[in-house]
């Protein structure tokens, strides 16, 4: 009798041993899951930026963007009054702000000149040198 109630434990224990094991992996996999979605939801809104009087728009889902004559800008203005590396726009703070580095013929945001870093919203016109941007965010593109 006392080798079948052994039996009976150790098959309650292996069993019990195994729920705990998936009941582990399961958490694992849940905790995954929920930190995948949010980091997810962390990414920046695409940006949009459109030349006016020109079909040439970049589209972005990076959280920086360096706007410049430099080929190794993200976005290649190919404008003599555009410097090497003329503008930034970052997200951070859960909003994009654009910045000028030190360019030579200014950035302006709107008409206004930018000094310092600035929010910008959906419909802002940048100029980067005489090139006019026009600044769409949120909208998703297809390639």
């Amino acid at each position: 009798m006392s080798g079948i109630v052994l039996l009976i434990l150790r098959f309650l224990l292996i069993v019990s041993l195994y729920a705990f094991l998936g009941w582990a992996l399961f958490t694992i996999w849940r905790d995954l899951k929920h930190q995948s979605e949010l980091l997810a939801a962390l990414q920046p809104p695409p940006v949009t930026l459109q030349v006016v009087d020109s079909a040439t728009s970049f589209h972005f889902t990076i959280p920086e963007v360096i706007i410049g004559r430099d080929p190794a800008c993200d976005c290649l203005l190919e404008d003599q009054t555009v410097s090497i590396k003329h503008t930034r726009l970052s997200y951070h703070q859960n909003q994009w702000w654009v910045e000028d580095l030190n360019s030579t013929n200014g950035t302006f945001l709107n008409q206004e000149p930018i000094t310092s870093p600035v929010v910008i919203t959906n419909g802002d016109q940048l100029r980067c040198g005489q090139v006019l941007l026009t600044i769409s965010m949120g909208e998703r593109f297809s390639r």
